[in-house]
């Protein structure tokens, strides 16, 4: 995990900040930028990442701080991601999770989170 930090805060994703905690390395706060050409085009978005004692077996944890309405993610700003369930790998990185969520503003209308906003 700290080879991952390290190589995240040398080479950071276009549109996305992501720092470490100060009183732990397994939380992070989160800013993402809207993707460009979306309807998030412009927007800022907080989130918290946070990675469990078994990472990287256990997925991690993230959610949005910032409202967003959107079918993958619900009212507390829970995502619905499929590498943060079911295709979860040993490959994953923070890089992958960020990048997946930033990729979100395609949204996946047949795996919602939120039905309200799918109809």
């Amino acid at each position: 995990m700290i080879k991952e930090t390290q190589h995240l805060l040398a080479e950071p994703a276009l549109g996305i900040k992501a720092e470490p905690d100060e009183s732990t390395a397994r939380y992070f706060h989160v800013v993402i930028a809207g993707f460009q050409d979306s309807l998030f085009e412009g927007g800022t978005f907080k989130l918290e990442l946070s990675f469990p004692e078994e990472y990287p077996v256990a997925a991690p944890k993230v959610h949005f701080m910032t409202k967003v309405y959107h079918p993958n993610v619900d009212r507390l700003g829970r995502i619905c991601l499929d590498i943060l369930k079911d295709k979860l790998s040993l490959a994953l990185q923070i890089r992958t999770v960020l990048l997946s969520i930033q990729a979100l503003s395609a949204p996946n209308p047949d795996d919602p989170l939120a039905n309200d906003v799918v109809e």
